[in-house]
Formats: C-alpha cells, structure tokens, sequence
C-alpha cells in the first residue's frame, strides 16, 4: 500500500512540475498576444450595486474617469434605500458630463438578483458593446480603450479582463489574494495554452450585443452561479472567439474572516465542480507543495524533491503576477495558502450548497442554484 501510494504521489508531483510549466508558456503566450487598433465605438457599461461595500466610491470614480470618448454607466440596485445610491449621486454630480442612469430593480423573479439586474440595464443601454463589471472592480484610466481596441478584430464576440487581486493585512485577506494572483489565474493561464478561453472570468467582460442576443445571454446566465463560465462557454460554442484582455482590473476583496473565506472558498469550489468537474478533478496538479509534502511524509527519502518543487511554484507564481497581473509576488504566503487551498479543494468534492450574499442556496449537477433559505451575513 505503501509503495502503491508513494507512486501515486509521485506521477501527480510530476504532473505538478509539468503544470508549473506550461503556466510559464501560457503567460509567455499572452504576453505575445497582439493589440488591437484603437477605435471609439460607444460603450454601455452595466453596474449592479448592492450595498455601500468598501472601496465603493473609489471603485466608481475609476470608472468616471476613463479616458475613453464615448461611454454610458448604467447601474442597477433591488431598492431605492440601498446605501449605494447616495456614494452614486454623488459621483453623476461631480461627473456631470458621463451620461448615466439608476434602475431600481425590485426583487429578482429568479435566483440571481445580479442577472436580473443585468437583465433591465441592458434594456436601457443605448450601445451595441456592453461591459458588465462588478461594484468590486476599479479599472485603470484606460481600460475601456484597450477593451474596445480588442473588438476591432470582428472574429471576436467576448473579451474577458484578467483582475488583481486588492486585500488587507489580516492574514485571511492575504491568503486570498495569493490564491487569486497565483493558483487561479495559473489556472486561467494554463486553460487558455491547453483548450484556448471558453470561458469568461466574473468581475469584468464586456460583449457584443448581437452575439449576447445570440446565444440567449441572459437565459443561459439566470440559474446559475457560475454565470461567467456560462456565458464564455455559450459565445465560444456559437463559433465566436473569447479573448483574455490585457486590460487588467482591480478586484478589491473586502474584509476576510475564516468564516467569510471559507464560505468564499467553497462557494468557488463547489460551483467550479459543477460547472467543469473534469476540470474540477485536474485542479490537484495545481499545488505541487502540498503534494510533494504528502509524498516526503510517505515517504521520506524524496525529501530533495522540495527543492525543484518550490523553485516550479514561484517561478510559476512569479511569472502570474509580475508578467499578467502586474501584481507583487506574495512569496511568503503561498507556499500556507497552497496547504490552504489543498483542503479546500478536497472539501469543494462534498456538499451542494452555497452562501451568497446572505443567503442559502442549493446548487445541481449543472450547475444552477436555486434559493433554499435565508441566512445571516
């Protein structure tokens, strides 16, 4: 059994060591992906909002000051007492020449309140390429240029923006931003080298309107809790091409308790599952350290394995974040976030229930939720 184990460990470490390398070529790729000629095609940028969550107004001030010609902000909130609006208010005064509008939404008729959001903005947007952006995202003064720049190319349907992530000091907040800057999106990096993007990353897109309509966007987006695989997924499978900008956003992650990130963490981890479970299930050869650590405790003379794996991981953790992210290496978290993020993985196999914004939701074999209960936040 032993010897059986030992062997086992070791083809997924060198499985790891592989990955390690193909994340280099994948950001050596993307970094050679050409840019798009400048144009000014108007722009509709949807915003839900839920709530005056930290960073909120500097998050929306970045986006009144992008530097592009043509742009609306539409945002969205379920009530007119929402905190958000007065941060909102405040912001259309100040930028009185970026034309905007507030929809008060009521309560969503299916589970996710953000795509019924999405849902009415989009039917008062004035333009045919829509961005949708969380309330978390701040984007750089030039953002909505390079994502316009990119549609040049008319092969093009979807363009999906890479984010860095932004936390605290407190030891959770920082955990989870390793896990962002260097495990996830060595994944995205790795997935976009193997399978090229079929898939859309969460915080900021942007489509084109008749392609949305297309593959019946909202539809394919309202049951489920992955709504960004799911759109990436319908507008690749329609013949059109997804592309992973270089426009890089800035996803603020807000105060993390144990509680707050392991409800987070699983909440990733159970809907990644159900949305991709072959991907879910490749997903080990992502933390080498953890694997090579189990293989040492099994078995200990494969002690001097640690040291390629470690110097596998940071050159992988190192090329994410300085060459896609253009964020600093967090190196001395990542080796406890990945321990971390091993038994997260492992737990993300169980359980089919999810909290999400203070609220209790089952979610199936396919990957849609539905409401089960009210919780607290």
């Amino acid at each position: 059994m032993s010897e059986f184990l030992t062997i086992t460990l070791a083809v997924l470490v060198a499985g790891s060591l592989g990955y390690c390398i193909i994340v280099l070529i994948g950001v050596w790729s993307w970094r050679r992906q050409k840019p798009g000629s400048a144009v000014t095609t108007p722009i509709s940028v949807l915003k839900p909002l839920a709530g005056a969550e930290p960073e909120l107004a500097s998050n929306l001030r970045s986006l009144f000051e992008q530097s592009y010609a043509s742009f609306e902000i539409l945002f969205a909130v379920r009530d007119a007492g929402d905190s958000a609006l007065p941060i909102v208010e405040a912001l259309r005064a100040e930028y009185p020449h970026v034309p905007t509008s507030v929809t008060v939404t009521g309560e969503a008729p299916y589970p996710s309140a953000k795509v019924f959001s999405l849902e009415l903005m989009l039917a008062r947007a004035n333009h045919d390429l829509i961005v949708m952006s969380d309330s978390d995202v701040a984007m750089d003064p030039d953002c909505l240029s390079i994502i316009a720049a990119e549609f040049a190319d008319q092969r093009v349907g979807l363009v999906t923006c890479p984010y860095r992530a932004v936390g605290g000091p407190a030891l959770w907040e920082r955990l989870e931003q390793a896990f962002s800057n260097t495990e996830f999106f060595g994944g995205v990096m790795a997935a976009r080298l193997l399978e090229g993007m079929t898939f859309a990353l969460g915080p900021t897109l942007a489509v084109r309107r008749g392609v949305f309509a297309e593959v019946d966007g909202i539809a394919k987006m309202r049951e489920v809790h992955a709504d960004d695989f799911a759109i990436g997924r319908a507008v690749s499978d329609a013949g059109h091409r997804v592309l992973l900008s270089h426009a890089v956003v800035e996803h603020h992650l807000g105060p993390q308790t144990l509680s707050r990130n392991a409800s987070h963490r699983l909440r990733w981890a159970r809907s990644t599952r159900r949305s991709r479970p072959a991907g879910y299930i490749g997903q080990v050869f992502t933390n080498p350290l953890p694997l090579a650590l189990l293989l040492c405790f099994v078995n200990p003379t494969w002690l001097p394995l640690l040291g390629p794996v470690l110097a596998a991981r940071a050159a992988a953790a190192w090329a994410v974040c300085r060459h896609t992210l253009a964020a600093p290496v967090p190196w001395l978290t990542v080796p406890l976030q990945d321990v971390v993020s091993f038994f997260f993985w492992i737990a993300g196999f169980f359980g089919n229930t999810i909290h999400w914004r203070g609220r209790l939701y089952r979610i199936d074999a396919r990957g849609r939720i539905a409401l089960a209960d009210v919780v607290r936040k």
